[in-house]
């Protein structure tokens, strides 16, 4: 049964608030499922590249010219689904960052006629005064 959009949110905010207090946390329980994920399909990819290989070299060795087209075609495909398991570009981005999927993200938001940036974190500062922020944290609690 699929969640109501009521649960939808709250599911989205605890997500949100674990990724604020904790995202190293988030990052890890993240991870792992997506990873491997991507090495299983890596491997399959490989595998698939040197049937690849072999169907090409029989149509090369067999004078078949489809044959090793065919083979070509079976190649550049596992390499391109490696090559992309690898750098991660098949991972969802609501997965990787429940904010970054939101359409308007980053985008100005028209507000009553007014328009306003969209609140970046939860203080609102630039990326350096949110980092000078964490570095006082951490020195002031002493370590990382």
């Amino acid at each position: 049964m699929p969640l109501s959009e009521e649960e939808l949110r709250l599911l989205e905010q605890m997500e949100r608030a674990l990724v604020e207090e904790d995202p190293k946390l988030a990052s890890t329980l993240r991870g792992t499922a997506f990873r491997r994920t991507a090495r299983r399909r890596a491997i399959i990819a490989g595998v698939c590249f040197a049937i690849g290989v072999a169907v090409l070299m029989t149509g090369a060795v067999a004078r078949i010219t489809v044959l090793g087209i065919a083979g070509f075609v079976v190649m550049l495909g596992s390499a391109t689904v490696a090559l992309a398991a690898m750098r991660g570009h098949h991972a969802a981005p609501a997965a990787a960052d429940p904010r970054a999927a939101h359409p308007s993200r980053g985008f100005t938001v028209i507000d009553g006629g007014r328009r306003t940036k969209r609140n970046r974190g939860s203080n609102g500062g630039s990326f350096m005064e949110r980092m000078e922020e964490r570095w006082r944290r951490r020195r002031e609690h002493g370590g990382f």
